[in-house]
């Protein structure tokens, strides 16, 4: 069943909730990056919010003007107005207030969101209100998608992406160092106005399919997940819009396969099995390569301590210790050195004795910045510097390596 639905082979409506859901994530992810760089995360949460009242406001209108309120177009322009409106106050407040940013996210979000149950329950008593159906606002609600629905959110966000692929080189720059960009002239306001306003028009495409409550985790999750598996932002966009893009798809077929389950937030949980995943195997961020790289660095400090213990004859009684020296060469079980022990063990107490010339050289700072107990001194220094060290050093020039 979920292979079929991976196949687009449950029928029109499932191929259009899961085509929508990957345009979607593709946008969401892509433009929660500069989000997510510009440490603004909670906006997006104030903006998602702000545009209950609008589609309650918007539904409300178009009943008085004669409609059934039910127009997807009608619905997400008032969201937009609303949310723009949200924007707005939350500048607003940051900017002519006291208020720190997360007291002003909260305070717009907890008030425009209690405005809209307001208006919501409002709703429910009027004659045409009954079966509105505006509850699918708030965690998404994908039975019986239209064609036409699927292609407001195709545009959507496609319109999103372009924009982004256009605004891309100022959003980065502001993203990682508004000042910087200030001083080269780029409007650091208005480009923060722009991205926001870009996640404004995310959130509202994606009403229909995640919701209101539930597409802050479509904005945030997925550049997150990026993050792990790169230091570059160029690629962490094209890995977060990758990320959002498989999360919608995947989300809304197994959602399909299980018409039981909610489409938006099974696309959220998909979202998350991606980050867990990220965060664990990540070869360079993740919590395994950190476990590994600890471990290594751990058998580096034995192996080191131990040649030092060869090197001025004192037991060995760390088994750890013995086993890695054994293990490469440098000494048999019972602890006594083997003749490439001998040499290697040496080595090791020459490069400490170097260390300690270069430390207190204050012409060798920038070297001496380096050390850290395991760093060959090969590495830092040139064969003439080393030389020299050894020559003020006295004793053996050269130690059998």
């Amino acid at each position: 069943m979920l292979s079929d639905a991976l196949l687009l082979q449950l029928g029109y409506n499932a191929t259009l909730v899961a085509i929508g859901a990957a345009l979607l994530g593709v946008s969401a992810g892509v433009t929660g990056t500069f989000l997510f760089l510009r440490k603004r995360a909670l906006v997006s949460d104030a903006i998602s919010h702000a545009t209950l009242p609008g589609v309650c406001i918007a539904f409300m209108v178009m009943v008085a003007l004669g409609g059934d309120g039910r127009n997807l177009i009608g619905l997400l322009l008032g969201s937009a107005l609303s949310a723009w409106v949200g924007l707005l106050c939350l500048n607003w407040l940051t900017r002519h207030t006291r208020l720190a940013e997360d007291a002003a996210i909260g305070s717009v979000l907890s008030v425009f969101f209690g405005f809209g149950v307001v208006l919501l329950t409002v709703i429910q008593t009027m004659g045409v209100g009954r079966q509105a159906g505006l509850e699918g606002f708030l965690l998404g609600s994908t039975a019986g998608m239209l064609w036409a629905d699927a292609m407001i959110i195709a545009v959507g966000g496609g319109a999103t992406l372009l924009l982004i692929l256009l605004l891309r080189r100022p959003m980065t720059l502001v993203s990682f160092d508004p000042e910087y960009a200030a001083a080269r002239g780029l409007p650091v306001a208005r480009i923060d106005l722009a991205m926001m306003g870009l996640v404004m028009a995310v959130t509202v495409v994606g009403l229909k399919i995640v919701g209101l409550i539930l597409i802050v985790a479509l904005l945030i999750i997925p550049p997150v997940t990026a993050r792990f598996w790169t230091e570059r932002s160029d690629r962490v966009v094209l890995l977060s819009g990758l990320a959002g893009g498989v999360s919608g798809f995947v989300g809304a077929a197994i959602s399909a396969s299980a018409p039981n389950l909610p489409t938006g937030p099974i696309i959220v949980l998909v979202s998350f099995a991606l980050f867990a995943l990220s965060m664990l195997l990540a070869p360079n961020r993740g919590v395994l390569a950190a476990i590994l790289g600890h471990l290594r660095f751990q058998r580096r400090v034995h192996l080191r301590q131990g040649l030092l213990a060869l090197a001025q004859g004192q037991p060995i009684y760390e088994r750890l210790t013995l086993r890695l020296l054994s293990r490469a060469g440098f000494a048999r079980a019972d602890g006594v050195a083997t003749e490439l022990g001998r040499a290697r063990a040496a080595k090791a107490l020459r490069d400490e004795k170097r260390w300690e010339v270069v430390r207190a050289d204050q012409s060798h700072e920038a070297a001496a910045a380096l050390y850290d107990g395991l760093r060959d001194i090969e590495t830092v220094l040139t064969k003439d510097q080393i030389v020299d060290i050894d020559r003020r050093i006295g004793g053996p020039q050269e130690v059998p390596a």
